[in-house]
């Protein structure tokens, strides 16, 4: 997705997900687009935007705290971060963050 997320006003909540991958990265685009589908269906999802260079960033945006759980607990979820954990991330880091303000332009 190369698109900037059209978020509702603030609040709401932003998981940013940065990362490094490592070598074995087979099956990872595969499963980094599942999870995209897969959150897009989540109740409380508002929306993402993701980069890879170097570092990968990807930022989902959620109604609530509550939503953000239920997404952590998908059991496809599950299974692609133990994926990640195991064989494609050599470094990475999670922040959840309130939004309080948001500013967008041309």
């Amino acid at each position: 997705m190369s698109a900037i997320a059209n978020t509702p006003r603030p609040p709401y909540y932003a998981v940013i997900f940065t990362s490094v991958l490592s070598n074995d990265t087979t099956a990872y685009n595969e499963t980094a687009e599942r999870m995209m589908v897969l959150a897009a269906q989540q109740a409380g999802f508002l929306g993402v935007e993701t980069a890879r260079g170097e570092i990968g960033m990807t930022v989902s945006y959620w109604r609530d705290l509550e939503s953000i759980k239920a997404w952590r607990e998908q059991a496809e979820h599950r299974e692609a971060r133990r994926l990640g954990r195991e064989r494609w991330y050599s470094a990475y880091c999670l922040r959840i963050a309130r939004v309080e303000r948001d500013y967008q332009g041309p």
